[in-house]
């Protein structure tokens, strides 16, 4: 288990912010022990959050061109066919993953391939479970086609919590499954979307795992 590089200042202000309270708790408040415990667990508690938050495990990643690795670990929130208007303007399945505060935030590449768009998009912070969170929230947008030219549209969102959203691709990038293509901070949401006929293999409810869980199976 390591740290993820997005958590260093967060981890680095946490625990300043952590040794001012409980210095001047210790300083000013010498007779109330009770109330310098509180604020020792309470202090403690939080970086340990933040700690949990940023937390980087290793995974191992077996590539297979057939499938839709889950980006990101948390919930599956949407799985229904609907009108992708960005880039395929066409009807596809959606599968959504909702990730909590305690889940891992490393989002993953579903599929290996060559990124052929990608787009930033600022925007409003409603909460992630909101339908329209996917279209007026501060998003990503990414396209990857594969091998046998099968493209996959996904998109980082941010939530009422998440305020920044952090990627690592661009147009042009040959990208692997299962490898980092961004992280969001702090909670959030990750919509797949597929080609009609696709088969998914995940139901509403389903707990996933980022680079491990296969959501779907590409059809030839």
């Amino acid at each position: 288990m390591t740290i993820h590089k997005e958590g260093y200042t967060s981890l680095a202000i946490t625990i300043l912010f952590v040794f001012i309270v409980n210095a001047l708790v210790h300083y000013y408040l010498p007779g109330h022990p009770y109330l310098t415990w509180f604020v020792y667990a309470a202090t403690f508690i939080l970086f340990l959050i933040v700690l949990q938050f940023f937390r980087n495990p290793s995974i191992g990643i077996n590539a297979n061109e057939e499938h839709v690795i889950c980006p990101a670990d948390g919930k599956v929130v949407v799985i229904e066919e609907t009108e992708e208007v960005e880039y395929f303007r066409d009807r596809r399945i959606q599968v959504s993953v909702f990730m909590s505060p305690f889940n891992v935030h490393v989002n993953r590449n579903p599929i290996s391939g060559i990124v052929q768009y990608f787009k930033y998009h600022p925007g409003k912070y409603l909460v992630a479970w909101d339908p329209k969170s996917s279209t007026d929230n501060e998003r990503t947008t990414v396209v990857v086609e594969n091998n046998a030219g099968i493209s996959v549209l996904f998109r980082q969102i941010a939530g009422a919590l998440a305020r920044r959203i952090v990627w690592y691709v661009k147009e042009g990038d040959n990208v692997e499954q299962g490898k980092e293509f961004g992280f969001i901070k702090f909670g959030s949401r990750v919509d797949i979307f597929l080609p009609l006929g696709t088969e998914v293999n995940v139901k509403l409810g389903d707990k996933v795992s980022g680079g491990k869980t296969v959501i779907a199976t590409l059809k030839k």
